[in-house]
């Protein structure tokens, strides 16, 4: 839900990681570990989570929904680290610049983001309305993917490892994912108790909100990127 502030966020990092418009960067900066936390916090963490798992979870008891968090986080987390390392290591190995990551995660995400503000306007099929109702057989994947482990969020994860100075501060930055990720477990935990305090109207009408911003964050993400390729070299968006 609140992926397009997070959008911004990853624009700024890869803004700061390599100069904007300059065909020839200096070596990108990396962010310092408090930094990490609130980027992976906003583009990883529980924000997003608690609607979906709720909604996913309804028709199951206390056992089930907690057996199904910890599944979902074990995924989340398994999957995040491998695909980070298996990324940052074919950035390096293929020669892919920041900025072409930067780009397909913009185009994703404009997509995404598009799909939804349309979605609003449509009616539900009965398929749709079913699956709403909650049937007891949800699945740690449904919510793993791409409920928690986004596309724009493994570029993150990409790009700091990426500017990562040494094994330490790499290290550093493997330990703060993980972090992250046992407090979406305690998110799931917790979903309903904290649906029933905050309710579900305010997290429906900040959602309907962001899917607007997400759109034009998509496309701002995109127009940075052909900056920092170059394409618009010497231009201020």
């Amino acid at each position: 839900m609140n992926r397009a502030i997070t959008v911004a966020v990853l624009c700024l990092l890869a803004v700061t990681a390599q100069a904007q418009g300059a065909p020839e960067a200096p070596p990108p900066q990396h962010p310092d570990l408090s930094q990490v936390f609130v980027f992976f916090f906003l583009m990883l963490g529980p924000i997003k989570i608690v609607g979906p798992f709720a909604r996913i979870t309804k028709a199951l008891d206390d056992a089930a929904r907690r057996q199904l968090a910890t599944r979902a986080f074990l995924i989340s987390s398994a999957t995040t680290v491998i695909a980070a390392i298996i990324g940052h290591s074919v950035l390096q190995n293929w020669h892919v610049s920041l900025g072409a990551l930067l780009l397909a995660g913009g185009v994703v995400l404009f997509l995404v983001a598009l799909t939804q503000v349309l979605q609003q306007y449509a009616t539900p099929s009965p398929e749709a309305l079913a699956a709403a109702d909650g049937s007891g057989h949800a699945d740690a994947a449904r919510i793993a993917f791409p409920t928690v482990v986004t596309p724009y969020g493994i570029a993150v994860v990409i790009i700091i490892l990426a500017t990562s100075p040494n094994l330490v501060y790499a290290g550093a930055v493997i330990a703060i994912l993980l972090a992250v990720m046992a407090l979406n477990l305690l998110a799931m935990l917790y979903a309903r108790q904290i649906l029933r305090t905050v309710g579900i109207m305010p997290l429906q009408v900040l959602g309907a909100v962001l899917s607007v911003l997400q759109v034009a964050l998509g496309v701002q993400m995109i127009l940075w990127s052909l900056a920092m390729l170059g394409i618009f070299a010497g231009t201020r968006f």
